[in-house]
Protein backbone atom coordinates (compact mmCIF):
# COMPACT_ATOMS: atom_id res chain seq x y z
CA UNK A 1 0.00 0.00 0.00
CA UNK A 2 1.34 3.39 -0.61
CA UNK A 3 1.37 6.81 1.27
CA UNK A 4 -1.33 7.81 -1.03
CA UNK A 5 -3.74 5.12 -1.60
CA UNK A 6 -5.90 6.09 1.22
CA UNK A 7 -7.08 9.03 -0.84
CA UNK A 8 -7.76 6.68 -3.63
CA UNK A 9 -10.49 4.67 -1.56
CA UNK A 10 -13.26 6.97 -2.95
CA UNK A 11 -15.55 9.01 -0.06
CA UNK A 12 -16.77 6.20 1.81
CA UNK A 13 -20.70 5.76 2.62
CA UNK A 14 -22.54 7.21 5.84
CA UNK A 15 -22.49 4.22 8.44
CA UNK A 16 -25.55 2.26 8.86
CA UNK A 17 -27.22 2.32 12.25
CA UNK A 18 -25.46 -1.28 13.27
CA UNK A 19 -21.97 -0.48 12.21
CA UNK A 20 -19.55 -1.04 14.50
CA UNK A 21 -18.04 2.17 16.12
CA UNK A 22 -14.19 2.61 17.35
CA UNK A 23 -12.17 5.63 19.18
CA UNK A 24 -8.88 6.36 17.52
CA UNK A 25 -6.50 8.01 19.46
CA UNK A 26 -3.57 10.45 17.85
CA UNK A 27 -6.00 11.01 15.18
CA UNK A 28 -4.45 14.45 13.89
CA UNK A 29 -1.77 13.03 11.68
CA UNK A 30 0.31 9.99 10.61
CA UNK A 31 -0.44 6.53 11.58
CA UNK A 32 -3.29 8.11 13.43
CA UNK A 33 -4.98 9.79 10.85
CA UNK A 34 -4.48 7.22 8.27
CA UNK A 35 -6.45 4.31 11.10
CA UNK A 36 -9.52 6.62 10.51
CA UNK A 37 -9.25 6.70 6.56
CA UNK A 38 -9.18 2.74 6.74
CA UNK A 39 -11.74 2.62 9.49
CA UNK A 40 -14.21 4.49 7.83
CA UNK A 41 -13.29 2.86 4.25
CA UNK A 42 -14.34 -0.73 5.56
CA UNK A 43 -17.64 1.05 7.18
CA UNK A 44 -16.92 1.57 10.90
CA UNK A 45 -18.38 4.66 12.45
CA UNK A 46 -15.21 6.73 13.90
CA UNK A 47 -14.54 8.78 16.65
CA UNK A 48 -11.09 10.87 15.85
CA UNK A 49 -9.55 12.19 18.67
CA UNK A 50 -6.65 13.97 18.93
CA UNK A 51 -5.52 18.00 20.60
CA UNK A 52 -5.46 19.43 17.23
CA UNK A 53 -8.72 19.85 15.97
CA UNK A 54 -8.26 21.83 13.07
CA UNK A 55 -6.74 18.99 11.91
CA UNK A 56 -9.19 16.87 13.24
CA UNK A 57 -11.80 18.88 11.43
CA UNK A 58 -10.41 18.66 8.00
CA UNK A 59 -10.05 15.32 8.77
CA UNK A 60 -13.58 14.56 9.59
CA UNK A 61 -14.77 16.56 6.52
CA UNK A 62 -12.46 14.15 4.49
CA UNK A 63 -13.57 11.07 6.25
CA UNK A 64 -17.39 11.41 8.24
CA UNK A 65 -15.57 10.78 10.93
CA UNK A 66 -16.46 12.60 14.24
CA UNK A 67 -13.82 15.11 15.36
CA UNK A 68 -13.44 15.20 19.27
CA UNK A 69 -10.92 17.49 21.29
CA UNK A 70 -8.71 14.75 23.24
CA UNK A 71 -5.45 15.10 25.31
CA UNK A 72 -4.85 12.15 26.95
CA UNK A 73 -2.34 13.38 29.49
CA UNK A 74 -4.76 15.32 31.11
CA UNK A 75 -7.59 12.95 33.08
CA UNK A 76 -9.90 15.65 33.04
CA UNK A 77 -9.86 15.90 29.04
CA UNK A 78 -10.21 11.89 29.10
CA UNK A 79 -12.94 11.82 31.37
CA UNK A 80 -14.95 14.39 29.50
CA UNK A 81 -14.15 13.19 25.91
CA UNK A 82 -15.53 9.14 27.18
CA UNK A 83 -18.75 11.36 28.73
CA UNK A 84 -19.52 12.68 25.66
CA UNK A 85 -18.63 9.13 23.24
CA UNK A 86 -20.31 6.95 25.78
CA UNK A 87 -23.16 9.17 25.91
CA UNK A 88 -23.64 9.50 21.83
CA UNK A 89 -23.52 5.56 21.92
CA UNK A 90 -22.06 2.04 21.70
CA UNK A 91 -18.23 1.65 21.45
CA UNK A 92 -16.66 -1.37 19.90
CA UNK A 93 -13.11 -0.59 19.45
CA UNK A 94 -10.57 1.61 21.28
CA UNK A 95 -7.03 2.70 19.24
CA UNK A 96 -4.59 3.60 21.84
CA UNK A 97 -2.13 5.17 18.93
CA UNK A 98 -1.52 8.46 20.87
CA UNK A 99 2.73 8.34 22.20
CA UNK A 100 5.65 9.26 20.32
CA UNK A 101 9.38 9.53 21.08
CA UNK A 102 11.20 12.31 22.29
CA UNK A 103 15.25 12.21 21.97
CA UNK A 104 17.62 9.40 20.56
CA UNK A 105 20.40 10.29 23.46
CA UNK A 106 22.58 7.55 25.11
CA UNK A 107 21.32 6.51 28.60
CA UNK A 108 24.22 8.97 29.92
CA UNK A 109 23.54 11.62 28.25
CA UNK A 110 19.11 11.36 28.12
CA UNK A 111 17.24 14.40 29.89
CA UNK A 112 14.52 12.89 32.57
CA UNK A 113 11.76 15.46 30.85
CA UNK A 114 11.60 13.15 27.56
CA UNK A 115 11.50 10.13 29.57
CA UNK A 116 8.58 11.85 31.76
CA UNK A 117 7.00 13.05 28.56
CA UNK A 118 6.59 9.37 26.62
CA UNK A 119 5.82 7.43 29.41
CA UNK A 120 2.80 10.27 30.03
CA UNK A 121 1.73 9.95 26.77
CA UNK A 122 2.38 6.19 25.85
CA UNK A 123 2.03 4.67 28.79
CA UNK A 124 0.03 6.10 31.07
CA UNK A 125 -2.14 7.88 28.11
CA UNK A 126 -3.12 4.45 27.10
CA UNK A 127 -4.20 3.85 30.32
CA UNK A 128 -6.17 6.80 31.03
CA UNK A 129 -8.14 5.79 27.98
CA UNK A 130 -8.86 2.20 28.08
CA UNK A 131 -9.27 2.74 31.84
CA UNK A 132 -12.22 5.45 30.67
CA UNK A 133 -13.77 3.49 28.02
CA UNK A 134 -13.57 -0.25 29.07
CA UNK A 135 -16.81 -0.44 30.52
CA UNK A 136 -18.66 0.63 27.47
CA UNK A 137 -16.61 -1.60 25.53
CA UNK A 138 -18.03 -4.18 27.38
CA UNK A 139 -21.26 -3.54 27.40
CA UNK A 140 -21.13 -3.15 23.64
CA UNK A 141 -20.87 -6.62 23.47
CA UNK A 142 -17.93 -7.34 21.42
CA UNK A 143 -15.01 -4.63 22.45
CA UNK A 144 -11.29 -4.67 21.17
CA UNK A 145 -8.54 -2.87 22.30
CA UNK A 146 -5.77 -2.24 20.42
CA UNK A 147 -2.40 -1.20 21.31
CA UNK A 148 -0.25 0.64 18.82
CA UNK A 149 3.53 -0.31 20.25
CA UNK A 150 6.44 -0.66 18.07
CA UNK A 151 9.49 -3.31 17.50
CA UNK A 152 11.26 -1.14 19.88
CA UNK A 153 9.56 -3.30 22.38
CA UNK A 154 10.83 -5.81 21.16
CA UNK A 155 14.45 -5.36 21.04
CA UNK A 156 16.58 -2.51 22.52
CA UNK A 157 18.97 -0.32 20.56
CA UNK A 158 21.25 2.52 21.40
CA UNK A 159 20.03 5.72 21.96
CA UNK A 160 16.64 4.23 22.14
CA UNK A 161 16.60 2.99 25.87
CA UNK A 162 13.57 5.55 26.82
CA UNK A 163 10.97 4.77 24.05
CA UNK A 164 11.81 0.87 24.09
CA UNK A 165 11.28 1.48 27.28
CA UNK A 166 7.68 3.05 27.13
CA UNK A 167 6.83 0.84 24.24
CA UNK A 168 7.51 -2.78 26.29
CA UNK A 169 5.36 -1.06 29.02
CA UNK A 170 2.45 -0.98 26.66
CA UNK A 171 3.53 -4.49 25.72
CA UNK A 172 2.93 -5.82 29.14
CA UNK A 173 -0.07 -3.50 29.31
CA UNK A 174 -1.76 -5.10 26.36
CA UNK A 175 -0.66 -8.75 27.30
CA UNK A 176 -2.07 -8.12 31.13
CA UNK A 177 -4.90 -6.75 30.04
CA UNK A 178 -6.20 -9.83 27.63
CA UNK A 179 -5.38 -11.93 30.68
CA UNK A 180 -7.86 -9.77 32.12
CA UNK A 181 -10.75 -8.98 29.94
CA UNK A 182 -10.84 -12.25 27.57
CA UNK A 183 -13.87 -13.58 30.13
CA UNK A 184 -15.90 -9.94 28.77
CA UNK A 185 -15.31 -11.04 25.26
CA UNK A 186 -12.79 -7.87 25.02
CA UNK A 187 -10.04 -8.59 22.06
CA UNK A 188 -6.77 -6.96 22.90
CA UNK A 189 -4.25 -6.06 20.17
CA UNK A 190 -1.07 -5.04 19.88
CA UNK A 191 0.07 -4.16 16.24
CA UNK A 192 3.95 -3.48 16.32
CA UNK A 193 5.74 -1.50 13.26
CA UNK A 194 9.25 -1.40 12.50
CA UNK A 195 10.66 1.52 10.58
CA UNK A 196 7.88 4.03 9.51
CA UNK A 197 8.62 7.28 7.50
CA UNK A 198 5.62 9.58 8.54
CA UNK A 199 5.89 13.68 8.48
CA UNK A 200 6.39 13.83 12.15
CA UNK A 201 7.60 10.31 14.07
CA UNK A 202 11.28 11.36 13.68
CA UNK A 203 11.05 15.89 13.35
CA UNK A 204 9.38 15.41 16.66
CA UNK A 205 11.94 12.73 18.17
CA UNK A 206 14.91 14.65 17.20
CA UNK A 207 13.63 18.42 18.10
CA UNK A 208 12.75 19.50 14.66
CA UNK A 209 15.76 18.88 13.35
CA UNK A 210 14.59 18.03 9.87
CA UNK A 211 17.75 17.45 8.27
CA UNK A 212 18.23 14.75 11.12
CA UNK A 213 15.52 13.00 10.48
CA UNK A 214 15.57 13.16 6.80
CA UNK A 215 18.33 10.62 7.86
CA UNK A 216 17.09 8.13 9.55
CA UNK A 217 15.25 7.25 6.55
CA UNK A 218 18.18 7.96 4.29
CA UNK A 219 18.92 5.14 1.57
CA UNK A 220 16.10 2.93 2.92
CA UNK A 221 14.02 1.15 0.13
CA UNK A 222 10.36 1.40 1.13
CA UNK A 223 10.11 2.23 4.70
CA UNK A 224 6.70 2.01 5.94
CA UNK A 225 4.26 4.14 5.54
CA UNK A 226 1.48 5.18 7.55
CA UNK A 227 -1.23 3.65 5.31
CA UNK A 228 0.81 0.15 5.40
CA UNK A 229 0.28 0.40 9.41
CA UNK A 230 -3.32 1.55 9.39
CA UNK A 231 -4.12 -1.33 6.97
CA UNK A 232 -2.82 -3.87 9.44
CA UNK A 233 -5.26 -2.10 12.43
CA UNK A 234 -7.95 -2.50 10.41
CA UNK A 235 -7.03 -6.13 9.07
CA UNK A 236 -6.79 -7.14 13.03
CA UNK A 237 -9.82 -5.18 13.93
CA UNK A 238 -11.82 -6.78 10.77
CA UNK A 239 -11.16 -9.90 11.43
CA UNK A 240 -14.23 -11.99 13.22
CA UNK A 241 -14.42 -11.25 17.00
CA UNK A 242 -13.49 -14.79 18.11
CA UNK A 243 -10.12 -14.12 16.11
CA UNK A 244 -8.16 -12.87 19.02
CA UNK A 245 -4.44 -11.29 16.84
CA UNK A 246 -2.31 -10.81 19.72
CA UNK A 247 0.51 -9.24 18.24
CA UNK A 248 1.29 -8.59 14.69
CA UNK A 249 4.59 -7.77 13.87
CA UNK A 250 5.55 -5.79 10.37
CA UNK A 251 9.01 -4.24 9.11
CA UNK A 252 9.87 -2.93 5.92
CA UNK A 253 11.68 -5.87 3.93
CA UNK A 254 15.19 -3.39 4.43
CA UNK A 255 14.72 -3.19 7.82
CA UNK A 256 15.88 -6.96 9.00
CA UNK A 257 16.06 -6.25 12.27
CA UNK A 258 16.25 -3.27 14.56
CA UNK A 259 20.09 -2.81 14.31
CA UNK A 260 20.01 -4.29 10.67
CA UNK A 261 18.79 -2.04 8.24
CA UNK A 262 19.50 -2.04 4.63
CA UNK A 263 20.21 1.36 2.91
CA UNK A 264 22.12 1.97 -0.42
CA UNK A 265 24.72 4.53 -0.98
Amino acid sequence: MTETSSTQLGAPADPAPSALRAVVTGASSGIGAATVRALRHDGWDVVAAARRLDRLQALADETGATPLALDVTDQASVDAFSAEVTAAGPVHALINNAGGAFGADRVLDTTTADWQWMYDVNVLGSLRMTRALLPALRGGGQGSVLFLTSTAAIAAYEGGAGYCGVKAAQQSMARALRLEEAENNIRVIEVSPGMVHTEEFSLNRLGGDQSAADKVYAGVANPLTADDVAAAIAFTLNAPHHVNIDQLVLRPLAQAANHKVLRSS
